[in-house]
């Protein structure tokens, strides 16, 4: 009898378990719906993100979920009994972690778009848990032997091409990220990881803080000099930070640029100047000097980990440059000629100061005012007049109208409501291909500079095209921060911001053009990746666009003749201004991840002596000063990297040159095809250089770039 009781109790027991599992497998299943984070995308266009019922609470829980699912998904790919091969491993992962990218791009736009006090709480507490989270996968030692067992097989029985080379990446990408050490040196990896993803979380973070607390007001007395369309954006701002009677510069590079080129206050310009290039270096709770140091010392321990010298040998080798003294060689070719150019930019300057009857030294907050000046005396060229048929609408035509005529992609604007979008001032446009008529994707653009939002110019993709993602539309997105202009007024940009316009556009462009059939293929190569933007940025200065779209903001007039003159004459103006500052930084960049950190012990002190050692003009101060340089010490995309912007342009110019000598031009249509076919859509699929040879028939050269810079003439192009 007590054994038939102790039996039921048992079963009773077992049930109530039973049910108790299904009710909080139930319950998962409900949260995960609820989280709208975790839901899959709907509506038109294959799904599109909700940006407009993003809830910040939901953020945290739905990484932590979408992480862990995409660790089961892994799991079960690594331990499965099947013998490895392309389907059943990498296909199976190029498949894997869907709810992750859904969730990744949520956090991106809180990240970079509309970051918050309450958001970079929660993204210091995330940095760790996804740093492990990816250690689990890189360091999953079935896993990689499955990797592994399907590369050597590929070695002796070579793969499709597109699968030839997700293998050979993927394979790659696992030996860099510390996938043959031995357990001990694996642990150790993982600790480097994790605490370098919460450096540079601060490092990141210290800057906005900068950016947003440092915003310096000025009077209309000390108001001389500036256009009145900059007058009455910065009112607006000063108005919106409780300063209506005064005007305000605030602390991002759209705001300082036209402030210090135009700007009569010579002291003032100094004081907006210093605190711009002092972000991250001010000595308080937002200082990044020592954070910059430890991420030197880790990432120097990490890649010794793995038998390399220094860490920009471990990163390179599967960049186009391939060493850390190839990328080296190349800008020190183009360095020379970009400091004997600003000797003599500089004593232009210096003697039209005099003749103004200023007894002055040319200083960095002066550079850009007395280049304004030198540039309207040797050209006739005023900056202020070309603003003038530069107004933004117009160049969103004209960005649309070279798609159009390269692409055959066609721009129409989705109605407000019918895609979500996460901030009032976000626009979308539909993109159809005007052959095939089908929809190739959508493109979003986030204009406007505001509080939370990452300073600079980028574009990045919500979701990319694949075949193994049924071809879904691409969302791809670019982002900009144009200073807002007052209600009513237009928003007039210069010529540089412009080409920066255009160039962000470049990429947008080839996330659309995407041809590829697996999701690594959509990846680049970092100093490959910027070409195809840079590229371009050329089409700006096409007679087609200029006559077409560059139109006085009042009258509608056509830009005239003799200013078109004006600025092809002046293309190679400020050229030592503009290389030297650019190449100083990426120089930089190369000095820290050469030199042995122990050898580090003060971040100013490097910076200075390196830069004295290389000459560097005393006028000049580095693009991004160390404190400052996101692109290298917020992530890993751009350190040693930042070369690559000069390595793509010596690839631009050199593809510019092929243009400019085809029967059509620009808009030749067999160079059109040429340039969508083998330089924008293959992405990854194909490896860069080849994939360039194909387009040019050689390789670059490099006296196109020099050529380009008017570092020498172009008379000299035939004797090369």
């Amino acid at each position: 009898m007590k054994k038939r009781i102790f039996l039921s109790v048992i079963c009773l027991l077992l049930i109530i378990s039973c049910a108790k599992k299904q009710n909080e497998s139930k319950m998962q299943e409900s949260n995960h719906q609820e989280n709208i984070f975790l839901r899959k995308w709907s509506g038109n266009y294959g799904g599109v993100p909700a940006f407009d019922k993003m809830e910040l609470s939901d953020l945290k829980p739905a990484i932590e979920k979408a992480m862990q699912l995409h660790l089961q998904e892994i799991k079960k790919i690594a331990n499965q009994n099947s013998e490895p091969n392309f389907q059943n491993t990498i296909v199976a992962m190029e498949k894997a972690g869907k709810d992750l990218d859904r969730v990744f791009t949520y956090y991106g736009i809180y990240s970079s778009n509309i970051s918050s006090e309450e958001f970079r709480i929660i993204q210091q507490e995330l940095a760790p848990e996804i740093s492990k989270y990816r250690s689990k996968i890189s360091q999953n030692k079935q896993l990689f032997q499955r990797i592994k067992n399907v590369y050597d097989q590929s070695q002796n029985q070579e793969l499709p091409a597109q699968q030839q080379r997700v293998i050979e990446l993927i394979y790659k990408n696992f030996e860099m990220e510390g996938a043959n050490l031995n357990e001990e040196d694996k642990k150790r990896y993982a600790q480097i990881e994790e605490e370098l993803s919460e450096l540079y979380t601060q490092f990141s973070n210290h800057v906005l803080a900068d950016e947003e607390s440092y915003i310096t007001y000025f009077s209309k007395e000390q108001a001389n000099g500036l256009p009145d369309s900059y007058l009455k954006s910065a009112q607006a701002v000063a108005k919106d930070n409780g300063k209506g009677k005064m005007f305000a510069v605030t602390n991002t590079r759209s705001s300082i640029d036209p402030f210090l080129t135009y700007a009569e206050d010579r002291l003032l310009r100094k004081e907006v100047w210093e605190k711009y290039y002092a972000r991250g270096n001010n000595g308080d709770d937002y200082d990044n000097n020592k954070i910059i140091k430890r991420i030197l010392e880790l990432r120097n321990e990490r890649v010794h980990l793995m038998g390399y010298d220094n860490y920009a040998q471990w990163r390179l080798q599967d960049r186009m440059a391939k060493n850390p003294e190839n990328a080296i060689d190349l800008m020190m070719k183009v360095w020379p000629a970009a400091l004997s150019r600003v000797e003599q930019e500089v004593e232009q300057m210096q003697a039209l100061a005099k003749t103004e009857g200023k007894n002055i030294s040319i200083e960095p907050w002066d550079y850009r005012f007395y280049m304004e000046k030198v540039r309207k005396q040797k050209y006739d060229l005023d900056s202020e007049e070309v603003k003038q048929y530069l107004e933004l609408n117009n160049l969103k035509k004209a960005i649309f109208y070279v798609a159009g005529e390269l692409f055959d992609y066609e721009f129409s604007p989705v109605k407000k409501g019918e895609v979500p979008v996460f901030h009032k001032d976000v626009e979308v446009w539909e993109v159809k291909d005007k052959k095939t008529e089908e929809i190739v994707g959508l493109w979003y653009l986030d204009p406007y500079a505001r509080k939370g939002k990452r300073s600079g110019a980028w574009a990045t993709t919500y979701r990319s095209r694949t075949v193994l993602e049924d071809n879904l539309p691409v969302l791809a997105s670019n982002n900009s921060n144009f200073v807002e202009p007052a209600k009513g007024e237009p928003i007039l940009v210069s010529w540089d911001d412009a080409e920066t316009f255009f160039h962000e556009f470049g990429h947008a462009l080839h996330f659309l053009s995407a041809d590829v059939k697996y999701p690594t293929l959509n990846g680049g190569v970092r100093d490959y990746t910027e070409f195809q933007s840079q590229l371009l940025e050329r089409w700006l200065s096409t007679d087609a666009v200029i006559n077409k779209f560059l139109k006085h903001y009042k009258t509608g007039a056509s830009m005239p003749k003799d200013l078109i003159a004006k600025i092809k004459k002046a293309a190679t103006f400020n050229q030592g201004f503009a290389t030297t500052e650019y190449l100083a930084s990426a120089l930089m960049d190369m000095k820290y991840h050469t030199t042995d950190p122990s050898k580090i012990n003060d971040i100013q002190e490097f910076e200075k002596e390196q830069l004295e050692q290389l000459g560097m003009p005393e006028e000049i101060p580095m693009r991004h000063r160390s404190t400052q340089f996101s692109h290298v010490f917020s992530g890993e995309g751009y350190a040693t990297g930042y070369y690559g912007y000069l390595w793509a342009d010596v690839l631009t110019s050199d593809a510019a040159e092929a243009f400019a000598e085809a029967p059509g031009g620009f808009y030749d249509k067999e160079m059109a095809h040429k340039l969508k076919s083998y330089l924008f859509s293959p992405r990854n699929a194909v490896d860069p250089a080849e994939a360039y040879k194909m387009f040019r028939g050689r390789d670059a050269n490099i006296d196109a770039l020099m050529r380009d810079r008017g570092f020498f003439n172009k008379q000299e192009k035939n004797k090369n």
